[in-house]
């Protein structure tokens, strides 16, 4: 590609149209699907997932302390509201709001001490976890790394938090980060490659057109691509990785690059994305990456910290905190992709998990609310197509500090406590490498390969290189 036909380049989030059927037979049809409010005065009533986060925000001011979460009932349309205690001015309070109360035995600031408690005694590589309101518990995670003391120690202190506080599971896969992506973009770096994603269209402070991708990415390389071996078309501007947050703002070199708003879903199709919201347990979510295509899930928990192996360090950890878990499968290949809703809110960026898509897995995602307050940059297009607003971003929170004491950026989502901070470099391995063949209208599909490391492994070397690429990507299409 060469530097002039850039500024006519309408940078979009691509996928292949055959990889992205499944989900998108369930997101497109209901794209436009309404929920209104269904009753009037304390019955229950309807909401979209959307609307969760404002609701929430305003019980948690007016219950103060009663107030211990809230989900979302996908099934039913409702918002469900955690509280402890049977305050019968609290339950009336909630039931006007059009919600529906649930009382809860462990208060937020009980979760947040657990939380506290997991980070000074237990932040060990291979673990993750994560306020689940719908158990009113931490859940806590562990790969099949943790063997031996470690689980050992993971073990008894989850049992010291108190029953009914923390539950224990296994993972079956390893926490690792996801490199490569979506609307794949490339960077070489210290000798190998390097392929992420680009995960939103954004406006940076200055007016200029840029992108959100994961911040891993950032900090692996500086330029970046729209093809594989092609000239860069993009800087990083910041990165945050790791520590409180996984998030890059790349700015496009070409002020008058085209960026359009939106996910395209494959086959022809794409989802306007009209806004940034807070993620809300329970809701579903679509993921899309250039790997495995688009797939759906729900929202698991919020304020998730996960404990990365350190690549720089054989006995050290990369902590990332502040993070939407979801069981959305992912690979390698598949991060600072976009995690989006079907009425065009953007929620994440991929930054990694375990498993796969063919047995399952968890993946992890930086919040967009998050992301674009830290940056400074608003949602929506920039340059030629015009400075794009923000959308409804009231559910942005700080997102910063320490997030085992506060919800931070998620508390717009139900206010939850959660993950404590932590420090270190980017973790994973690089495992392919190879190219496929590039059919699209200006959209390239070819990638290195699957690369799953994270920034430390990239930056300091290419790795594992043995893999394949991804195919073919004939299925790939223009935004327009």
């Amino acid at each position: 590609m060469s530097h002039k036909r850039i500024p006519k380049r309408k940078a979009a989030i691509a996928v292949g149209s055959v990889a992205a059927l499944g989900a998108a037979a369930l997101l497109l049809p209901n794209a436009n699907a309404s929920q209104t409010d269904s009753a009037s005065g304390d019955t229950p009533k309807t909401f979209k997932a959307a609307g969760v986060s404002l609701v929430a925000k305003q019980l948690a001011s007016q219950l103060g302390d009663a107030f211990a979460g809230s989900y979302y009932n996908a099934e039913k349309q409702q918002v469900v509201v955690n509280v402890v205690g049977d305050d019968s001015k609290v339950v009336d309070t909630v039931r006007k709001a059009g919600a529906v109360p649930n009382q809860v035995h462990n208060s937020t600031a009980t979760l947040q001490a657990a939380a506290k408690t997991l980070r000074t005694k237990a932040t060990i590589p291979g673990t993750a976890w994560s306020v689940d309101p719908k158990t009113n518990e931490i859940q806590v995670s562990a790969d099949r790394t943790v063997t031996g003391s470690k689980w050992n120690t993971l073990e008894s202190t989850v049992k010291s938090l108190g029953s009914g506080v923390a539950t224990l599971k296994k993972s079956s896969g390893t926490f690792k980060t996801f490199v490569s992506g979506g609307d794949a973009i490339f960077a070489q770096a210290n000798g190998g490659g390097v392929r992420c994603s680009l995960g939103f269209n954004v406006t940076a402070g200055d007016g200029s057109p840029a992108f959100l991708t994961a911040g891993h990415c950032g900090v692996a390389a500086k330029q970046w691509s729209d093809s594989q071996n092609g000239r860069p078309i993009a800087t990083v501007d910041q990165a945050t990785f790791p520590g409180n947050g996984d998030f890059s703002l790349v700015k496009y070199d070409d002020p008058n690059t085209q960026a359009p708003s939106e996910v395209n879903v494959g086959n022809g199709q794409t989802v306007q994305i009209t806004q940034a919201a807070d993620a809300v347990v329970g809701q579903q979510v679509f993921r899309m990456g250039s790997t495995t295509g688009l797939h759906d899930g729900t929202v698991t928990g919020l304020d998730a910290t996960v404990n990365f192996q350190s690549e720089t360090d054989p006995g050290g950890v990369d902590t990332v905190t502040g993070l939407i878990q979801t069981n959305v499968c992912a690979e390698a290949g598949d991060s600072g992709g976009s995690l989006f809703t079907q009425d065009g809110s953007a929620i994440g960026l991929t930054s990694g998990g375990s498993g796969d898509c063919t047995a399952g897995g968890e993946t992890f995602f930086q919040p967009v609310t998050t992301a674009l307050q830290a940056t400074g940059a608003t949602l929506g297009a920039g340059g030629a197509a015009g400075a794009g607003g923000a959308g409804d971003q009231s559910g942005a929170g700080a997102g910063a500090g320490d997030q085992s004491a506060s919800p931070g950026g998620q508390q717009g989502a139900g206010d939850q406590s959660g993950a404590g901070a932590g420090a270190g470099a980017g973790a994973g391995e690089q495992s392919g490498a190879g190219a496929g063949d590039q059919s699209g209208a200006g959209q390239q599909s070819a990638s290195p390969g699957d690369q799953s490391g994270g920034a430390a492994d990239q930056s300091g070397n290419a790795g594992d290189q043995s893999g394949s690429g991804v195919g073919d990507g004939s299925g790939l299409v223009s935004s327009h």
